[in-house]
């Protein structure tokens, strides 16, 4: 799998920029959590997308037919899509939009919606995703260096800011 360039300094800046931090303004941890995070999104997604560049996919048009493929039918409404993947409506329009060029989705009439429109995944495309899952799920989706357990305690400390956000309500299925 391609990574990002390594950047190979001899010290940790977000460590350094929290020390900084501290010394202005006061405790540092929030800052230095969220600027953790963002630096690993950077990192997993140059990975990520560097591993399905070969399937003309990105990682988000990867998950809109993963979406899909999970879907009883194959087919969802464009609005459904972006609510579940939760990204704007021009975000899915331009996702789909690259999908169909390449074969892997085709847009249909909404039959309970006149104005409406469905995503259905090609065959083209549910033969990408199995593909692309099988190198994912190889390199571990760029995690290797963690072990089961700490992908779970990362998922549930994740998960209490995704409630806090209003994604989900707690306890729902």
């Amino acid at each position: 799998m391609s990574h990002p360039k390594p950047l190979n300094l001899p010290f940790d800046p977000i460590d350094r920029a929290a020390e900084s931090w501290r010394a202005h303004f006061g405790p540092s941890a929030a800052m230095a959590a969220v600027t953790s995070i963002m630096r690993a999104h950077q990192i997993l997604l140059s990975q990520l997308d560097s591993l399905l560049k070969p399937y003309d996919l990105t990682f988000a048009r990867y998950e809109a037919l993963v979406l899909l493929t999970f879907s009883k039918t194959g087919a969802l409404p464009l609005s459904k899509i972006g609510e579940r993947l939760m990204v704007h409506p021009t975000s899915v329009t331009n996702t789909v939009d690259r999908l169909e060029k390449s074969g892997f989705v085709c847009r249909l009439p909404n039959p309970r919606d006149g104005r409406g429109v469905l995503a259905e995944i090609t065959k083209a495309g549910r033969d990408v995703v199995e593909r692309a899952t099988r190198d994912l799920m190889g390199a571990e989706f760029g995690l290797t260096m963690y072990a089961e357990d700490e992908l779970d305690r990362m998922f549930t400390q994740l998960r209490t800011l995704r409630v806090a956000a209003g994604d989900f309500q707690e306890g729902g299925g």
